[in-house]
């Protein structure tokens, strides 16, 4: 059987001795304000499995935290890559045009789903750099100063980015920060106040929302309001439809731009190619979009797409990059869309979300740390409690179902404002037999862990 195809199997204690040999000397030459909570230490991938550098076979639901819907090692990508390699790695756009980075951005104007009938793109390296790069192009469309983001985002580990992002553990030391971002309380139906409605929770957080133009902004002074259709750090919560369409009606009214971060939640992981489609076609699409991470199936580059009027308003010279759409991400990129088109990978996600979610919703009614299970398409969030009527927030239980469940061979990662959620990011090559295997030691490890 091929790696492509294993089910997950743990022979050495974690991590085996060449992991740990390994891990010893990252701890020596690499900074520790990375991070890593994880005992594997890979040696090739597949699908969605990969094989540490002791022979332990590991089923991912983190998959680089989404990078690799496609899966890992995917042939057509590896091709494509190897053939451009033969005729050149690089040229930078802004000196020599190169056809892939051409063919890429008519892709986009093709597929993205924004405002209007033709769009243009251009293209950096990583997420941060997108968002940071679609405020510019917003402030300098709108020649207004101020950005609405909200509470539970994430946009990056630059200057501005760290600033946009809610949860300030990712900012710690690293101020003073930009002015000219303002938050306003992201619509989780789950934590709304008393006992509303989701009607009622909707209105509410729209009026959340129009305070900040009364406390913060005025309307005349806000470049754009900047959200993520799904929130990724913030505990996978998607932003509900009809919140969205309030949204778009005061952009509109008020000449603000609705950017949306799609770098964790594009490329088919909701069930769409981008989530945003959504919007589209219930008439509230964004002026803006941003993506990453899966992009172009592990290699970097990012994207930032708007209609021709928006993108033309940008000054020569603000905008572009050495790196972006490097020759080799730009063939990768334009092979994942010709692949997740021809294989259908949103119905592949929408299939994984029906399975993977009807188990935990199975675990949920069998244990009460279940505090919710949600999401948008094959992106879910378990969120665990200490109590399902208070819904105090068990980071601690998250943290020992992450380590039990390594332990047996299944990656999970952690996410939310609290850290109490784990969030499924399994690629969408995934079989099911592997998601069987997966939900039965995810249940194991919770019943092990929860006590309940």
């Amino acid at each position: 059987m091929s790696l492509r195809e294993a089910l997950p199997k743990i022979t050495t204690p974690l991590p085996g001795p060449k992991a740990a040999a390994i891990i010893e000397r990252r701890k020596a030459a690499v900074p520790s304000a990375i991070g890593t909570a994880y005992k594997a230490v890979i040696e090739r991938g597949e699908g969605a499995m990969f094989e540490d550098v002791d022979g332990n076979i590991f089923l991912d639901w983190i998959a680089g935290v989404g990078v690799l819907n496609i899966g890992y090692s995917h042939p057509e990508l590896i091709a494509a890559v190897k053939e451009q390699a033969d005729k050149y790695f690089h040229s930078m756009f802004n000196i020599t045009t190169h056809e892939p980075y051409v063919k890429l951005a008519e892709e986009f104007s093709r597929i993205a789903p924004v405002k209007g009938d033709h769009k243009k793109a251009f293209f950096v390296c990583s997420g941060s750099e997108a968002d940071e790069n679609a405020v510019k192009v917003a402030r300098n469309y709108t020649g207004r100063p101020n950005i609405i983001v909200f509470t539970g985002a994430f946009h990056g580990r630059t200057s501005l980015t760290m600033t946009m992002t809610a949860k300030k553990a990712y900012a710690v030391g690293m101020g003073p920060f930009p002015d000219g971002i303002y938050r306003a309380e992201f619509p989780n139906l789950y934590r709304a106040p008393g006992h509303m409605t989701e009607e009622e929770a909707i209105q509410y957080y729209i009026g959340k929302l129009e305070e900040v133009f009364i406390e913060a902004t005025p309307y005349d002074s806000c470049a754009a309001i900047l959200f993520e259709p799904v929130q990724g750090e913030g505990g996978f919560i998607p932003a509900p439809l009809e919140w969205v369409k309030a949204v778009r009606k005061i952009c509109d009214e008020h000449g603000i731009m609705m950017v949306c971060d799609e770098v964790q939640c594009g490329w088919a992981r909701s069930g769409k190619m981008f989530a945003s489609e959504y919007y589209k076609e219930a008439g509230c699409a964004p002026d803006i979009m941003t993506t990453a991470k899966s992009i172009a199936g592990g290699i970097p580059l990012s994207a930032i797409v708007a209609r021709d009027e928006v993108m033309e308003g940008v000054h020569p010279g603000t905008i572009g990059g050495t790196y972006g759409a490097n020759a080799l991400a730009a063939v990768s990129a334009l092979k994942v869309i010709e692949v997740m088109e021809r294989d259908d990978y949103p119905a592949k996600a929408l299939h994984i979300a029906d399975v993977l979610g009807n188990g935990f919703r199975e675990m949920q009614k069998k244990y009460p740390c279940i505090g919710d299970v949600r999401g948008t398409g094959a992106m879910m969030g378990i969120e665990f409690v200490k109590d399902p009527e208070t819904k105090e927030p068990n980071a601690e239980l998250v943290g020992k179902i992450i380590q039990n469940a390594m332990n047996k061979g299944l990656m999970l990662e952690g996410a939310g404002t609290y850290n109490n959620v784990i969030r499924i990011l399994s690629p969408l090559c995934v079989t099911d037999e592997q998601m069987k295997a997966g939900l039965e030691i995810f249940e194991s490890a919770l019943a092990e862990e929860c006590g309940c």
